[in-house]
């Protein structure tokens, strides 16, 4: 596969992105391959990174979990940045963590149980050294998740950079 993929593996990743529990033996049947093929497919995808792993969803809600809200971090400066993120990575109520342009350098999507402990999470950030502010905007509601990958799209996207190879029907049956 050496960095390039063919439409099989593309509707694999599209398969796998609506069901990452999809049994070998229909994702074979999707794609049109037998399970050794698929399997091998699979392993290549893996060892090159494209699929990185293979995740549950969970409501967080039903845990007790009944505030998200996304944080824009203003930092100061790139000198605070390595000190920035070891703090991110030890607190658990940080799901995600990107870094970004535009109004502050950072977003945080975070998962809490109420306000009283988002309010106390919000005073810890805001001591951080380097953190010159917050801007918090709680979840209502989540209208749109998705896992999801549309093998066009990819497709069309991996096509402008020339890294996709297609194979001619009649000759890859052969």
């Amino acid at each position: 596969m050496s960095g390039h993929l063919d439409l099989i593996d593309l509707k694999i990743i599209e398969s796998l992105g609506g069901n990452g529990r999809i049994r070998l033996s229909e994702l074979a049947e999707v794609v049109g391959l037998s399970i050794p093929s698929v399997s091998e497919r699979l392993d290549k995808l893996q060892k090159n990174g494209i699929i990185k792993g293979f995740t549950m969803e969970v409501d967080e809600r039903q845990l007790g979990f009944d505030i998200q809200a996304f944080v824009r971090v203003r930092v100061d400066s790139s000198k605070h940045y390595k000190s920035f993120v070891e703090h991110v990575m030890k607190e658990e109520e940080i799901m995600e963590c990107y870094s970004v342009t535009g109004e502050g350098s950072h977003i945080l999507k975070v998962m809490t149980h109420n306000t009283a402990s988002l309010e106390r999470f919000l005073s810890r950030i805001q001591s951080w050294p380097g953190v010159l502010g917050t801007n918090t905007s709680i979840v209502l509601s989540q209208l749109k998740k998705n896992n999801r990958i549309c093998a066009e799209i990819v497709r069309n996207n991996l096509q402008d950079r020339q890294v996709l190879i297609t194979f001619d029907e009649k000759k890859s049956k052969k």
